[in-house]
């Protein structure tokens, strides 16, 4: 049963683990409890704008860079009183000039209680990859509602993605409230519909917050302006809502990203035999002495040491970047699981939900190049079962996918691969689908994952 509710959660203290596109440690180490943060919303409803918001009344602007942001503003002929707070994450040539975001922007901000790594993502249609690139690793995502327009299909169609996702907590931002007659009327019936949206897809903490982001009103401030609303400002929230599961609670796992052997010609004698396999923790801890598995080939062995940049150390652990050394020498390549004995079953075969992303229709018998960890390898597209329709958010039976479209399928697969449980796993459940004729990204999908309906 998911609850809608605007009242905070207790603040916790545990930390996440960190994002997968960086190693950002050295950044958050002995900081406040870390947050990621996505964006999602339609197009113009305001995203980047909330963001620059946030960015500035949060005072993590630098002087330089909200003179520049000022200057481009003027060229634009902004007549604000502020700057145009969204040139702050839009910064592509072709973004200023639309006026829309395409890419996914990152930025990092920190206040007194914790640090955010903070996606921007675009609003159109045609870049929901990038949305869902956003989104696959945030605690939190902010998703944006117009006033104006209320529940829109883009909205159900970003809520569905969340859902899928499994994103821990989901907060509305009800933006440009001040730009409608009733305001609090607008406020309880988009509510309300977000209530009946997030018990059809199972959505279990979704908090929606009235603000303006142009003004700043219940941004990071209260506001007068909405007297009829007594909870928390989005930055009042965010700093409240505990950050998702810790990976470091989870059962060891490392995909194998390099082989490391010395250079030809060492100086040090001792570095001649040396073999490491390097990679990120994606889940769990590792010591000194552990026994890991190695799939798909099941043989296991201890670990006889821990690397780390320009030194040794005796545990590592979700979200950082290491190389170890084992004790056997094991036939281990790259795209190779390094993982806690006994580790996931591989499978050559695989139901899943897929995030359609390309323009070309999804076929059955297509085949394709399935990417999960740090492995590649060829598929092809089996039945397709059923799809969600986004209007009515129910199941449907579908022979094709298009552009967007949910789909769930069956997957063939040339080599198998310890695939996991979306459901049980976030990094162990996901992959993406490869075009293999030019390399274009076609789907994410979720293992074993169900359209809720």
């Amino acid at each position: 049963m998911s609850t809608l509710d605007t009242t905070p959660e207790p603040t916790m203290t545990t930390d996440a683990g960190l994002p997968e596109l960086a190693d950002i440690t050295a950044l958050t180490e002995g900081s406040p409890t870390l947050l990621r943060l996505a964006t999602a919303g339609g197009v113009d409803d305001g995203k980047s704008t909330l963001i620059g918001r946030l960015l500035h009344d949060t005072k993590s602007v630098l002087a330089d860079q909200l003179a520049a942001v000022e200057a481009a503003s003027k060229q634009r002929g902004w007549k604000g009183e502020l700057a145009d707070l969204a040139l702050l994450t839009d910064g592509l040539r072709a973004e200023r000039e639309q006026g829309i975001t395409i890419d996914v922007a990152y930025r990092y901000f920190a206040t007194a209680d914790r640090s955010y790594v903070l996606a921007d993502t675009p609003g159109h249609v045609q870049y929901t990859r990038n949305t869902v690139t956003g989104a696959s690793t945030a605690d939190v995502v902010v998703v944006l509602v117009d006033a104006r327009n209320g529940v829109v299909e883009q909205t159900r169609r970003h809520l569905a993605v969340m859902s899928l996702l499994r994103v821990p907590h989901l907060v509305v931002a009800l933006n440009k409230i001040d730009l409608v007659e009733d305001p609090e009327k607008v406020y309880t019936d988009v509510r309300a519909e977000i209530g009946t949206i997030a018990g059809a897809l199972g959505l279990r903490d979704v908090h929606v917050v009235p603000l303006s982001a142009l003004n700043g009103d219940n941004v990071v401030e209260p506001s007068g302006d909405t007297p009829w609303y007594a909870g928390p400002t989005l930055l009042q929230l965010l700093e409240t809502l505990p950050p998702g599961q810790d990976l470091r609670s989870g059962p060891f796992r490392m995909p194998v990203q390099l082989v490391i052997r010395p250079q030809q010609g060492a100086v040090d004698p001792a570095q001649v035999d040396y073999r490491g396999y390097a990679g990120l923790i994606t889940s769990g801890e590792i010591s000194v002495g552990d026994e890991v598995q190695v799939s798909p080939s099941g043989r296991t062995t201890t670990v006889e040491g821990i690397d780390r940049a320009d030194r040794s150390v005796q545990t590592a652990e979700a979200g950082l970047s290491v190389t170890l050394r084992l004790a056997d020498e094991l036939d281990v390549s790259r795209g190779d699981l390094l993982c806690a004995a006994p580790g996931p079953e591989p499978t050559d075969r695989s139901s899943a939900v897929l995030c359609w992303l390309a323009e070309m229709p999804l076929r059955p018998g297509a085949r394709v190049l399935l990417k999960h960890g740090t492995r590649t390898v060829q598929a092809r597209i089996g039945e397709i079962h059923e799809k969600l329709d986004i209007a009515s958010l129910e199941r449907v039976p579908a022979e094709t996918g298009e552009l967007n479209d949910l789909v769930r399928v069956d997957l063939l697969l040339s080599q198998a691969l310890p695939l996991e449980d979306y459901e049980a796993t976030r990094e162990g459940g996901s992959f993406i689908l490869v075009d293999p004729q030019d390399a274009t990204t076609l789907a994410a999908g979720m293992v074993g994952a169900r359209l809720r309906a």
